[in-house]
């Protein structure tokens, strides 16, 4: 059986734009897969090259869950740099004929300067380690200012580097590069601080996604017979429903499972002492074991009147939700943009996934959704932080801060005021 959305990416589906062929990556399939798969059908083997490299970077995920938080914000900062240079490279493929000066030097520059500012970001949450350095706070505090003093050496650069008869052209890959940062780096930067606010804040949006990817594929596989969207031809009703109802019960019983556990729902915070990133803590509210009492409707069903779960399973509803609702709009972006571009992948990094980018296209929209839900209806007055950042202050700016504090409090009536 042909594959359908291949025949359909050689389709010539240009629009008024004269956009150049791109070569069809080269098949990166290993050679014994290919020879243990040389006897299926197409789709078959489709199937088991895809599951086969799901299982393996999900082990691989799993290995960096258990190395820890720091490990984490390192993978997200390499995908973010893979993605980006998988966008990148398609638009120097498109034009590499105009051979454009400092093009490729001054996007992956730009990239460089937004990863010191997300890097210092991440150093600045050292807390004790960034008051004993003699060196780095200095760099840190000022860190707004030199990642715009390095923007500013990029951007003076590509107007030195504009060629007669090419400024539209020029201006076009400037606008790509910076459309393609705000896609990547900013979405990576709200996936780190979303895993500042506990593990269980990145991974379970983050394994819903892939849940919902693999469900939908399964359902579709098998079940699909009604076409969903025409960005993706291979989308069905089926696996957009049956990935719908996977993904809001694993991510309840997945977030169950994570609640239990400090590690995963404890704010990542830095400890001087042993020099690393530690998830410590008593647990909030959202994740103490709470009665809930059911609807009359369940009660009649289940036979129970009450039920025992975290707090925090309710959210997890909301965000499988996003997950497998909005979630996949994100893959028919990636779609209509691989379209307007005749390309069946982003690359060909992944055997029968295709590149990076191909398997985060719906992550981006889902670190959103995280960071405003977490900002609008979970996060609060924070005490630690607020700590932290009196401890950064001179010793006669905490003073002043102490005094202004006690007289508020003596006028609230909390405190008595102190007879001399």
């Amino acid at each position: 059986e042909e594959d359908l959305e291949k025949r359909l990416c050689e389709l010539d589906l240009r629009s008024d734009l004269d956009v150049p062929d791109i070569p069809p990556p080269t098949d990166s399939t290993p050679e014994i897969l290919k020879r243990a798969l040389s006897g299926l059908s197409a789709r078959w083997k489709n199937w088991w090259i895809r599951g086969i490299l799901s299982l393996a970077m999900i082990s691989g995920f799993f290995l960096v869950i258990y190395l820890g938080s720091f490990m984490l914000m390192l993978l997200v900062l390499s995908i973010q740099v893979k993605c980006y240079h998988e966008i990148i490279t398609i638009g120097y493929r498109v034009y590499h004929s105009y051979d454009l000066p400092w093009f490729r030097s001054l996007s992956w520059g730009l990239i460089y300067c937004l990863l010191y500012s997300v890097a210092s970001g991440i150093t600045a949450r050292a807390g004790s380690y960034v008051n004993d350095s003699l060196v780095l706070p200095k760099f840190i505090e000022k860190e707004m200012f030199i990642s715009f003093a390095l923007y500013l050496t990029g951007f003076c650069m590509f107007v030195l580097s504009l060629v007669k008869k090419h400024y539209r052209l020029q201006f076009y890959m400037f606008a790509w590069t910076h459309v393609t940062l705000l896609i990547t780096v900013t979405q990576s930067h709200l996936v780190i601080q979303n895993l500042f606010e506990g593990m269980i804040w990145f991974l379970v949006p983050i394994s819903s996604v892939i849940c919902n990817d693999i469900a939908a594929y399964i359902f579709g596989f098998f079940f699909g017979k009604t076409p969903l969207i025409k960005l993706s031809p291979k989308k069905t009703w089926e696996g957009f429903i049956g990935g719908f109802f996977s993904t809001v019960v694993f991510g309840f019983i997945f977030s169950y499972f994570l609640a239990q556990h400090q590690y995963f729902v404890c704010p990542v915070e830095y400890n001087s002492e042993t020099n690393r990133f530690v998830t410590e803590c008593e647990p909030s509210e959202l994740f103490q074991i709470k009665k809930y009492p059911l609807p009359p409707l369940f009660q009649a069903v289940l036979g129970w009147e009450t039920v025992n779960m975290y707090p925090f399973q309710l959210h997890s509803i909301a965000l499988s939700t996003f997950a497998s609702l909005i979630g996949p709009f994100g893959g028919f972006f990636a779609s209509g943009f691989k379209r307007a571009f005749k390309i069946k992948d982003f690359a060909d990094t992944i055997p029968g996934h295709g590149g990076i980018m191909d398997r985060f296209d719906c992550q981006y929209l889902m670190a959103t959704f995280v960071h405003v839900y977490i900002t609008s209806f979970i996060r609060g007055p924070n005490p630690s932080k607020l700590l932290k950042q009196l401890l950064i202050l001179q010793p006669e700016q905490q003073l002043s801060v102490y005094k202004t504090l006690k007289s508020h409090l003596i006028e609230k009536g909390i405190l008595q005021p102190s007879l001399r």
